[in-house]
């Protein structure tokens, strides 16, 4: 695990996790647990990189994307970053934050901003399958976030 401002290479295929909250360590193990077995490689350790940001540790989105966006390699190699923050933490789901970290003003559609956000909440075990169709175009953010307002919880839960 790195640190946000140590991080000079990321590999565009895996997963970023940037962890903002320490203050409990089994529930930190729980979304480990979860992001391991819902891996879509053979070696979990590859399908998604830590980055331990305690520096952001009460920070708001506009702080966390901001931080992102000051590192030259996340900027330019990340659509999503995923926020193990404090709401996560005391959440039963362990519901990491999605973020996009690209700009709406970016699209072909600038009504998407205002219909879904910027973010959403999924669990650990969500975080592969929406970094993957990401990645490769297969679905767009929006979508992801259209499914997560439609669960009582306001979560993103893989349908498998």
């Amino acid at each position: 695990m790195v640190s946000l401002s140590e991080v000079s290479q990321c590999n565009e295929y895996a997963a970023v996790i940037v962890r903002t909250d320490f203050t409990d360590e089994i529930a930190w193990r729980q979304v480990v647990e979860e992001l391991d077995r819902s891996a879509l490689d053979d070696d979990p350790a590859k399908a998604y990189s830590v980055i331990d940001a305690p520096e952001l540790g009460d920070s708001d989105t506009d702080t966390v994307l901001a931080a992102i966006e000051a590192n030259e390699t996340l900027r330019d190699t990340l659509s999503v970053v995923f926020v193990a923050d404090g709401t996560t933490m005391r959440s039963g789901l362990r519901a990491l934050l999605a973020l996009t970290t690209v700009s709406w003003d970016d699209t072909d559609d600038e009504a998407l901003d205002d219909e879904y956000g910027t973010e959403f909440r999924t669990v650990p075990g969500g975080v592969h399958e929406i970094h993957a169709n990401l990645t490769v175009g297969n679905m767009g953010f929006d979508e992801f976030a259209s499914s997560a307002e439609e669960d009582p919880d306001g979560v993103y839960r893989p349908t498998v």
